[in-house]
């Protein structure tokens, strides 16, 4: 380890961090260009056979970036997608990045450090940066965005230009140090340890968007909204906003073992899709159609009453199904297809019913904000259910390409254990422990309200 991280370690105060030397290279989680053809004809595309822990080079910083030692982050479904070089190799997004000129220059490398979640110390600022400096305790939003294009300012994820950052482009979170904009910034949540603040940007702020922006589904008191995957990442984060707004949780799991996590985080009704024989993908629309209804009726007999909003990450396994069973004048709100990307539903259902259906994708600084503000306040709780070190990277990515997971899958990268990065234990302690860790392992008493 370097002398600058062994003083991020050890909480060096900001003035030491600024007087000493940035390292030319850095311990990070990365992809090789030589490997993308490695799983051509390949059934099982294992993720540890892709992924590499080792020294790459630190690029220099522009202007309107913060270079941030990492204490820890997080694994996402995208951190699959970039190991297994589908659908698409994103080296391929790298070099079109690259070719926007300037800095953007840096990312065509022959590795790509992935990761789009990030927590950590601020440890320089480009001389363009304004509203953080060394020292501070940041978490990084995963949007990275173009402030000289118009709608931006409108909104951030409407941006022609706008890329995920560790995802389609380089230096991401999975490593020791990462370079980031700015505009990428939100302040940690001082009670929180640094994994836990590490598993909330990308997955809480992309279902914050889905359910509670303007550009979602807008939900409000008392609306029954049924979430897919309910104990996963995105649906661990959509069980706990539901329920803070007031309205009504019905979570989708497929298993007894999953309906006790969900219960936890406050979900009133959960549905085991195996108990009512919709384990798996329709194969005909007469089958969606019966495999709508037989949801539809479990859910009006726990609630009375059919879903005003539907969450759908799953894609083309649910995705009609979704259609069919919200409400009439309801809506389907969608931001991936972990199942694949062609949908298909009757239109009969959604056209003749007033339904909607809106896309939804990551989440402007706006949104990541008022996500982390929801943590800050401890209206929220983190969703990490085990931790691993950043040299077990294929191991952690593993567990998600499997679905062997339950809400977010943490890793450490500078931190050398859990349970750092804690500078207001009286919150931590008024919050309670078991409170804070509703999906980890062998925890106990369930989270309340």
């Amino acid at each position: 380890m370097d002398e600058l991280a062994e003083a991020v370690l050890r909480g060096a105060p900001a003035e030491e961090l600024a007087g000493l030397a940035v390292p030319r290279d850095y311990t990070a989680a990365h992809l090789r260009q030589e490997d993308v053809a490695m799983f051509r004809g390949v059934a099982d595309k294992d993720v540890r056979r892709s992924l590499h822990v080792g020294k790459v080079p630190l690029p220099e910083l522009a202007p309107d970036e913060v270079l941030v030692a990492v204490m820890a982050s997080s694994v996402n479904y995208n951190t699959v997608w970039s190991a297994t070089f589908s659908p698409v190799s994103t080296f391929d997004a790298l070099k079109r990045f690259a070719r926007t000129g300037g800095y953007t220059a840096r990312h065509d490398q022959p590795f790509q450090v992935i990761g789009s979640d990030a927590a950590g110390v601020v440890v320089r600022a480009g001389a363009g940066v304004r509203r953080w400096k060394v020292g501070d305790h940041v978490a990084v939003s995963t949007a990275v965005v173009d402030d000289q294009d118009p709608v931006t300012h409108a909104d951030g994820m409407l941006g022609a230009d706008q890329k995920a950052w560790g995802y389609e482009t380089n230096f991401g979170g999975l490593a020791h140090y990462t370079v980031v904009r700015a505009s990428q910034l939100v302040a940690k949540p001082p009670h929180l340890t640094w994994e836990e603040t590490a598993s909330i940007p990308l997955c809480g702020g992309t279902a914050y968007r889905m359910l509670v922006s303007d550009r979602g589904a807008r939900i409000k008191q008392g609306d029954v909204v049924l979430i897919w995957g309910a104990s996963g990442g995105l649906g661990a984060f959509a069980v706990q906003l539901v329920k803070n707004a007031g309205g009504i949780p019905v979570g989708v799991v497929n298993s007894e073992h999953k309906a006790a996590l969900v219960r936890r985080l406050g979900c009133d009704v959960v549905v085991n899709r195996e108990e009512i024989g919709i384990g798996r993908a329709p194969e005909s629309a007469d089958e969606t159609v019966e495999l709508a209804k037989r949801l539809g009726r479990a859910i009006r007999k726990e609630v009375g009453e059919d879903p005003h909003v539907v969450f759908d990450h799953v894609g083309r396994a649910t995705f009609g199904i979704s259609v069919i069973v919200a409400r009439r004048g309801g809506t389907v709100v969608t931001c991936g297809s972990s199942t694949g990307y062609q949908h298909t539903f009757d239109n009969r259902y959604f056209w003749m019913n007033l339904k909607r259906i809106v896309g939804s994708h990551g989440m402007n600084l706006g949104e990541a904000a008022e996500m982390m503000r929801l943590y800050r306040l401890g209206l929220l709780a983190p969703v990490v259910s085990r931790v691993y070190p950043l040299d077990e990277i294929g191991e952690a990515a593993r567990l998600v390409q499997t679905n062997s997971h339950t809400g977010k899958v943490g890793v450490l990268c500078l931190a050398d254990r859990p349970g750092l990065g804690v500078t207001d234990p009286a919150t931590r302690a008024r919050l309670g422990e078991d409170w804070l860790s509703p999906l980890a392992e062998d925890r106990g008493p369930a989270l309340v309200g």
